[in-house]
């Protein structure tokens, strides 16, 4: 009767309520017993209408048993071998699921061949509609063909130094190479991220001599236009040609778009170095706006190697008394944040008490930009000048003072 379903969709939707309420409270044998409950009913619904839980129970199921101290791995592979016959709408999706489960309890050889008979499945129009999912099946096989070409070819080093060979362990290395080469190749022609899948195929192609391919497969991730903005890709791109002893020029190259990407990444500091040995102005210069820029994010607030690059360049345009309106140029869309964020007295004596060389580098900075009258500077420059075996400190209080005419050019 009507009422009679409307009963049963309320009380349905009670349990699920209380399986909800269970899991968010960490109760996982609560959870666990109303949703048996929650099946039980589901199998006596004799209503026409498609409800479609396989998903919600897979989704639920599957965390509760990962959470449940009494459920084993037997009890697992159960449970989830019933959601594949359910879904078959989502059938490769659990199996993926299912490989990473596996993994994550160290059970690689049944990933491995729960992936592959995953990789085999067909079931009509069913195979075409989870296309993406069946590539993502063949990729991490083919990670884990990757995992056992580098556990062999460590084995056949470790032969290398005791001076023997075996071939069977070599043929087989090869096998496992020529099966992940396949499968990783094919994923990253896909536009995506995919910086492990990538990683790993280099290496491969690397470790076989075939630099070439692997630079135009690095060339490819960073620039092809239909791939999402990765900075990682210009990263990994940057590390290879480093490895394989490339001209300045490329680096640079790939730096500065990773630096328009993400201006506070770590390889900044590199970007800087490289920039400050170039003959040309138009380098330095750049190096100059680089290292200001990753200094207006608070991870860097504290990196005595950034400071120590900006007090180096900052004091040799001083004594060359050329470019002054570098500074200027950097300072001017600086000046109303930065003597809060990095120059206050609080981080004086902050940074003075857990590292001083990083409060001399700062002190340097602040005692330039913004006078012998800053707050920073005054404190770590007396501070430092306290101790008489702490030269350096004087020296940059003399400094400081030497130059201050330079603080009212760049004030304007």
């Amino acid at each position: 009767s009507h009422k009679h379903k409307l009963d049963f969709r309320k009380s349905k939707d009670l349990c699920l309520s209380y399986i909800q309420d269970a899991m968010l409270q960490n109760q996982w044998k609560r959870a666990a017993e109303f949703l048996t409950f929650y099946i039980e009913s589901l199998e006596k619904d004799f209503s026409t209408e498609y409800m479609g839980p396989s998903e919600m129970i897979w989704r639920m199921g599957t965390e509760i048993l990962c959470h449940c101290s009494q459920s084993n791995m037997k009890e697992f592979n159960s449970f989830i071998e019933q959601m594949k016959t359910l879904g078959v709408k989502r059938y490769l999706k659990v199996c993926l699921e299912h490989a990473f489960h596996l993994l994550c309890n160290g059970r690689t050889d049944e990933a491995y061949q729960s992936l592959s008979l995953a990789e085999s499945w067909r079931f009509g129009e069913q195979t075409t509609a989870q296309d993406k999912e069946l590539k993502l099946i063949q990729a991490y096989r083919g990670l884990l063909d990757y995992y056992n070409w580098s556990k062999q070819k460590q084995v056949l080093l470790e032969y290398d130094k005791d001076g023997f060979e075996d071939l069977s362990v070599e043929q087989e290395m090869h096998n496992s190479f020529r099966k992940a080469a396949v499968s990783l190749k094919e994923i990253i022609q896909i536009p995506g991220v995919w910086d492990l899948f990538v990683q790993c195929y280099v290496d491969l192609l690397e470790f076989y001599g075939d630099h070439e391919e692997a630079r135009q497969v690095l060339s490819e991730y960073a620039y092809n236009s239909k791939f999402p903005a990765n900075p990682n890709a210009h990263v990994y791109l940057y590390q290879f040609l480093k490895r394989h002893g490339e001209p300045k020029k490329s680096l640079i190259s790939v730096l500065k778009i990773l630096h328009d990407i993400v201006p506070c990444h770590e390889l900044m500091i590199d970007f800087h170095a490289m920039l400050q040995k170039s003959k040309k102005r138009k380098r330095r210069r750049l190096g100059l706006e680089v290292i200001f820029a990753a200094l207006d994010y608070a991870g860097w607030k504290e990196n005595v190697k950034a400071w120590n690059c900006l007090a180096r360049q900052v004091k040799q345009i001083i004594i060359s008394e050329k470019h002054l309106e570098w500074i200027k140029q950097e300072w001017n869309s600086r000046k109303d944040w930065w003597p809060t964020f990095h120059f206050s007295r609080y981080l004086a004596k902050r940074n003075w008490q857990e590292n001083e060389s990083l409060a001399y580098e700062k002190a340097l900075v602040a005692g330039i930009l913004l006078g012998k009258d800053c707050k920073y500077f005054k404190y770590v420059s007396h501070q430092g000048c306290k101790d008489q075996k702490k030269k350096k400190f004087r020296t940059l209080k003399k400094f400081v003072n030497k130059h201050s005419s330079v603080y009212l050019k760049i004030s304007g």
